[in-house]
């Protein structure tokens, strides 16, 4: 986990070798950059360097390769005939591997694919081997020599095929579901559930599968939503004015009279610029909404004191020290280089020796003596910069970070498994919202939506301006109407793209790369209406999965003791939803009027 080259950069190339002994000699190669070669310049890491994961392309010198297996420390080589089987995985940082296995049973490194290309690799090897799906999981191939007279052979001996022409073998390769499906009518549905995709409504997995390989979709706390929903028309949305008035909300101490009004306010329009300073720090946790003026002066004092206790530390750590602090010293050489990247547009952050810059480094740095665990992870500075810029301030920035990473934390946790269930319940609400797309997205070798693991790792942080970024995460702050209303937010994206992706010949790589041409080409105030409207219309679906409703927030189990819980919620829901359009309708109808901030808002559960 030290080891910063734990994912090795490298290039996979398939060798067809002619000698005497083998007239060809089919050899899959795994080549690093540790195994020296010499680097194509002419690689184009893609659309932001600074988030390309491989950044050079490495061509191995000519070396001849022995007929064996041969395997090193930083790369390794497998004879075709060698190779049992492949496993396709859909998560890992986001991105698609693979793992191969030999006929010994030994798997091979992961091989992570993080710009695509899982389907051109399996291409290329169905020219030397035959690739056939596992019977009872979808995302294991078994490796079959190019030998199609045994395999014909079994199934003419099975009689499960009238036809038998000698074309039975390439069909079934190219069309696996059609060809078996037209000859298994006449044959038990085990056969039929076996060679359904696994993610089929028909594909059970029976007693015999207890030991087997266990299924990438087979994932604990989510279900397959494998029927549709009458959703309904998408409701409209109207969106409000931003909160432009902050001393009426505060009694004579100073206390915020209606935190929940504020949120709803602020959800509705956002805020004025010049209150965000204000506002910010009781989103964020940064002040108690019920603390009074006095109060709040003593909080900031002992915070102030706090923060520089711990900047102390890593100030005072000298260079020999450093030296033998491989931790403190890998976290200082990653944040040096993201905050020599990090909004250098913005005039805070522009120019060299530009005292903003000096103040996201420490900031940084003392957030990785404030958390340990973590430390510093990239992606972080993109957090900490629009914070930054409100306050002004070094101290209130720092501990409205810390309210902010609360939220997100998981996000840049080692084993991403935030990351994978967030991608997981993004599905969820596609599958639910439109899924068509979400299928044809799939079917594309998307990786399970994988092409917005940015969007959700740092709330779209590159994909809007700067300024239309301060606006939307305050409104994501309130955490109104969910905690998860990002992935409502993401599948509006989704959803507006929608005539790009029906119908078209997509593969993976290019919608990926029409994703990442989106950066700053949406309208934020679009996405957010379209967020809310998927709200509203799943939330008044009666029948909507179970799964679906707590990815949104409105499941509540029922309590033992309250038989009637889950219809009195579904009640309340459908009230607060009915006030909700009804506020819209209000603020559509009165939108010249100077009371706007006394009319009725909706609220959400």
């Amino acid at each position: 986990r030290s080891n910063q080259d734990t994912t090795i950069p490298g290039f996979i190339r398939i060798v067809e070798r002619v000698s005497w002994a083998s007239p060809i000699d089919t050899i899959f190669t795994a080549i690093s950059k540790r195994e020296g070669g010499v680097e194509d310049t002419n690689f184009d890491p893609g659309y932001e360097p600074d988030w390309a994961v491989i950044s050079t392309v490495k061509r191995d010198r000519v070396r001849e390769h022995p007929p064996v297996k041969e395997t090193s420390q930083w790369s390794f080589s497998l004879p075709l005939s060698e190779l049992y089987s492949l496993r396709r995985s859909r998560f890992s940082l986001g991105r698609n591997f693979l793992v191969f296995t030999s006929r010994g049973g030994h798997p091979l490194p992961p091989l992570h694919f993080h710009r695509g290309g899982t389907r051109e690799l399996l291409r290329a090897l169905q020219r030397y081997i035959i690739l056939a799906p596992s019977p009872v999981d979808g995302r294991l191939f078994l490796a079959y020599a190019h030998d199609s007279g045994a395999l014909s052979q079994s199934f003419d001996d099975l009689h499960l095929f009238d036809d038998g022409s000698s074309d039975l073998v390439s069909r079934f390769i190219q069309d696996p579901y059609a060809t078996t499906f037209g000859g298994f009518s006449k044959v038990t549905n085990f056969f039929r559930g076996a060679l359904r995709p696994p993610d089929s409504p028909f594909h059970p997995r029976g007693p015999q599968d207890h030991h087997g390989p266990p299924s990438a979709d087979d994932e604990p706390g989510f279900e397959l939503i494998t029927c549709g929903v009458e959703l309904g028309p998408k409701p409209d949305v109207t969106r409000g004015q931003p909160l432009d008035k902050w001393e009426e909300f505060l009694d004579p101490e100073g206390r915020v009279k209606d935190p929940q009004r504020i949120k709803e306010l602020v959800f509705r329009g956002g805020i004025t610029p010049s209150l965000r300073k204000d506002v910010w720090k009781f989103l964020l946790g940064f002040y108690p909404w019920n603390s009074t003026v006095k109060e709040r002066e003593d909080i900031l004092r002992m915070k102030t004191d706090e923060y520089f206790r711990m900047k102390v530390q890593w100030k005072s750590v000298s260079e020999e020290q450093e030296m033998r602090n491989s931790l403190l010293r890998g976290y200082r050489s990653l944040i040096e280089r993201d905050v020599s990247r990090t909004d250098r547009h913005n005039t805070f952050f522009s120019g060299n020796d530009n005292p903003g810059l000096t103040l996201l480094n420490d900031v940084l740095m003392t957030y990785c003596m404030f958390n340990f665990d973590l430390g510093y992870v990239q992606g972080m500075s993109d957090l900490l910069a629009p914070l930054l810029f409100v306050t002004q301030n070094e101290v209130e920035s720092f501990w409205c970070l810390t309210g902010f990473m609360e939220m997100v934390h998981q996000n840049f946790e080692e084993s991403q498994e935030a990351m994978k269930q967030q991608l997981l319940q993004l599905s969820l609400l596609m599958k639910a919202l439109d899924p068509e797309l979400l299928d044809y997205l799939d079917s594309q070798d998307s990786g399970s939506l994988c092409f917005c693991f940015r969007w959700l790792l740092i709330w779209f942080k590159r994909e809007f301006s700067f300024e239309d970024i301060l606006s939307l995460w305050e409104v994501l702050w309130t955490r109104l109407p969910c905690e998860n209303f990002h992935l409502l937010m993401a599948a509006s994206i989704l959803e507006s793209q929608r005539g790009e992706f029906i119908g078209s010949d997509h593969d993976f790589n290019t919608i990926l790369k029409h994703i990442n041409e989106l950066t700053m080409k949406l309208d934020l105030q679009t996405v957010l209406r379209g967020a809310e409207s998927n709200y509203l219309q799943l939330a008044c679906c009666k029948e909507l999965p179970v799964k679906v409703q707590e990815v949104i927030g409105l499941y509540v189990p029922p309590s033992p003791d309250d038989e009637t819980s889950p219809e009195s919620e579904s009640h309340e829901t459908q009230q607060l939803l009915s006030q909700s359009q009804a506020a819209a309708t209000e603020t559509s109808q009165s939108s010249n009027s100077t009371a706007a901030a006394a009319r009725p808002r909706p609220t959400y559960p």
